[in-house]
């Protein structure tokens, strides 16, 4: 039986429990108050006010009201779905879609399965990579374990030339992977220059690490800092010296410029950010890291709390 055959892929009520089962797994809790399970009472099914298209008024899935602000609310405020238009259980085939889309999903395709409009699709796709972005300021590395830095361009920067055979006229993004756990973070560099690359690196790895790039001078002086710096002479012919090698960085990257050239196509410098997000949250929560569709959707569903986007500003978090 497929995935999407699941109950709360098609059916509103359905859907609110999913979400509430993970976003509330330790009981309902207030977004307005902070009010807790005894003082929230359950509103589900009652119908709004009637209008013109429903004379009835419409079912509020999902509906619950705070006995401590006197507030009504859904599972739904507070996280990066509060005040979206689309049935829920069409949004959660879209998070579905889009975790298990190895390579990504483009709006235009979200729009054609979901039978919504481009731009409910695109601000959705929008929605979901913000809730995919983790943010963890944890350093990477272990005492000996490698740390794998490189860097990749991509695009073309806003009323830049473009070169030929240079990269200075697209965007720079740095990577890391931590070899041990198999997770990637990736930052997009805007000024290519040493001291933003060294920073990046000195910001998010350990110093008893040992980090492993290629022979660019990018990562020479900062090298220094950690507990031994091993690099492979590319320009050489030299990928792979014993354990030091870079391969497992320039996979990564082979899944990002496939996914950006062949279903993206384009992303403007304001929103890479957030596609980096989607891209490293695949990578990390991906099935050799013992994680499949089903628990990565669950785990993209519990990034949506305290994360807003508005259609006006979609680049900026509030």
């Amino acid at each position: 039986m497929s995935v999407l055959s699941q109950p709360h892929f098609h059916d509103e009520a359905k859907a609110f429990e999913y979400l509430e089962g993970i976003v509330w797994a330790d009981g309902v809790t207030c977004p307005h108050c902070g009010a807790v399970d005894g003082r929230v009472y359950d509103l589900s099914g009652v119908r709004g006010k009637p209008s013109k298209k429903n004379p009835e008024g419409a079912i509020r899935y999902g509906l619950k009201k705070c006995g401590e602000c006197r507030k009504q609310f859904t599972v739904k405020v507070g996280t990066v779905f509060e005040h979206a238009r689309i049935p829920l259980h069409k949004m959660l085939q879209a998070v579905h879609l889009i975790v298990s889309s190895k390579k990504g999903i483009s709006a235009h395709q979200l729009h054609r399965v979901l039978e919504i409009q481009y731009k409910s699709a695109w601000f959705l796709h929008h929605r979901i990579q913000e809730a995919m972005r983790e943010g963890s300021l944890a350093p990477f590395g272990s005492p000996g374990g490698r740390v794998e830095a490189d860097e990749t361009y991509i695009g073309q920067k806003k009323g830049v030339e473009k070169q030929r055979g240079g990269w200075r006229h697209k965007h720079c993004v740095v990577s890391l992977v931590d070899r041990e756990t198999g997770v990637v973070r990736s930052f997009h560099a805007k000024g290519v220059s040493k001291s933003e690359v060294a920073q990046i690196v000195s910001d998010n790895v350990k110093r008893e690490a040992i980090l492993t790039t290629d022979e660019a001078h990018l990562y020479k002086r900062v090298g220094r800092e950690f507990a031994g710096h091993d690099s492979v002479l590319h320009g050489g012919g030299e990928y792979v010296r014993g354990d030091v090698h870079t391969n497992t960085i320039e996979g990564f990257f082979s899944i990002f410029k496939r996914g950006m050239r062949g279903v993206y196509q384009h992303c403007s410098e304001k929103h890479l950010h957030r596609y980096l997000a989607e891209f490293d949250f695949r990578y990390t929560h991906r099935e050799a890291n013992g994680v499949n569709d089903t628990a990565r959707a669950t785990r993209a569903m519990q990034g949506i709390v305290g994360k807003r986007l508005t259609y006006a500003r979609p680049d900026i978090s509030v």
